[in-house]
């Protein structure tokens, strides 16, 4: 581990403590978000209601919470031709927020209802193939903040009021009065007195069942269960329903599915959200410091000598100094004319005045200086020579003087 990664390391556990610190003595602020997950303890959770849920039907209870209710209710349903009705009966029963059914299996609830079961739906949002199916609306009015007073339409019940800190009213606005039976009713409390008063609980008969609908969801949650004596309110709600097996969904709400995440339980908590966020922010700080690839420092090669050079240097000296001046224009000759053919493609076993207009148009050269070369080559070829050191320096001169 290098020393840098090391101080990095330091440096993320400092902020660590500190944030730790920091947080150790404070309080952990009240998740107030309407889940509706019997998994949840917060206030608006439904963990309280599934915990006491089997001592208020005191029958069987079966909670749905791994398949769709289609998919549920169909399972249970004799298809044989003597039979063609559900292998069971009882009462289905779902509380959310928010519509949270799809409409193939609001239909089979249909079915189910109509051979002689029941469905008990609290919601604020009812799903609208069941609203036009049952000639029933449901409205939402802000009155301001102000409680609202909840009560059952059974006289036998005293006409206990109960008071939610809720501030939206849900009802029903509109219902087929010539089979509905009203079961209870909300309004607001305004200088004690009821105003506005709505229904928001009532009995539907389909075929040979009946559903039960409630637009009062957090009659159920946790908090409205354990303040004051609101519990009552929601056994005064559920004992109007018919005895018999519970049949309950809660698969859906809240994605219970993830609700144990490592990750979930960590932004819960404001201390370990920061320092989560801290490493994150601490590793991309590395990664963008160290995205440069390092390594050794590559050391400087100096380029291989070119010793051609001084290799013809040498071997021209080593003629000089023998005095053969014959063989050292022989060679320069023939280099000469060897670069001409490789170079300029020029036929050179003729030495002519056609090789000398060739040349002279291909290299662009004095053609005075390309005529006194082919002379000098000619003449030496003929055998005749003077001083050949002589002659070998007019060669050479006059053979740079084409190429250079």
């Amino acid at each position: 581990m290098s020393k840098t990664l090391k101080i990095y390391i330091a440096i993320l556990v400092f902020i660590l403590a500190l944030v730790l610190i920091a947080d150790h003595d404070q309080p952990k602020p009240i998740d107030w978000r309407p889940t509706y997950s019997v998994n949840d303890k917060i206030p608006y959770g439904l963990y309280v209601f599934d915990k006491e849920i089997k001592g208020i039907f005191k029958s069987k209870v079966e909670r749905i919470s791994t398949m769709t209710p289609y998919e549920y209710l169909d399972s249970k349903y004799d298809e044989d031709t003597l039979v063609e009705n559900y292998k069971i009966k009882g009462t289905f029963i779902n509380i959310s927020e928010t519509n949270a059914i799809d409409e193939q299996s609001i239909k089979e609830i249909f079915y189910f209802v109509s051979h002689g079961n029941n469905a008990f739906l609290s919601m604020k949002n009812f799903p609208r193939y069941l609203l036009d199916s049952l000639k029933i609306d449901v409205n939402s009015n802000f009155q301001g903040a102000s409680d609202t007073q909840v009560w059952l339409a059974n006289k036998k019940m005293k006409a206990q009021k109960y008071t939610f800190p809720e501030t939206i009213e849900d009802y029903f606005s509109r219902i087929d009065t010539a089979n509905t039976v009203v079961l209870g009713y909300q309004g607001k409390l305004l200088d004690k007195k009821i105003v506005n008063q709505h229904v928001n609980y009532i009995k539907v008969p389909y075929r040979q069942g009946y559903f039960y609908l409630h637009t009062q969801p957090v009659a159920f949650t946790n908090y409205n269960l354990l303040k004051n004596k609101n519990y009552q309110y929601a056994e005064s709600v559920l004992s109007y329903l018919p005895k018999g097996d519970i049949f309950w969904y809660t698969k859906g709400q809240n994605n219970e599915s993830i609700s144990e995440s490592p990750l979930r339980y960590i932004f819960s908590q404001p201390g370990l959200k920061w320092a989560w966020l801290f490493f994150l922010i601490g590793m991309l700080i590395f990664i963008i410091f160290n995205a440069k690839r390092k390594q050794r420092i590559v050391p400087i090669l100096k380029p291989l000598p070119n010793l051609t050079v001084d290799f013809t240097k040498t071997i021209g000296n080593l003629y000089y100094q023998e005095g053969d001046h014959q063989n050292l224009i022989d060679k320069k000759i023939i280099y000469f004319l060897e670069k001409i053919r490789n170079e300029y493609l020029i036929d050179t076993r003729k030495l002519d005045d056609s090789f000398i207009q060739k040349l002279h148009h291909k290299t662009g050269k004095n053609i005075t200086d390309i005529q006194e070369l082919v002379y000098l080559i000619n003449e030496h070829r003929k055998s005749y020579h003077g001083s050949l050191e002589e002659d070998l320096i007019r060669i050479n001169n006059a053979i740079e003087k084409i190429l250079n």
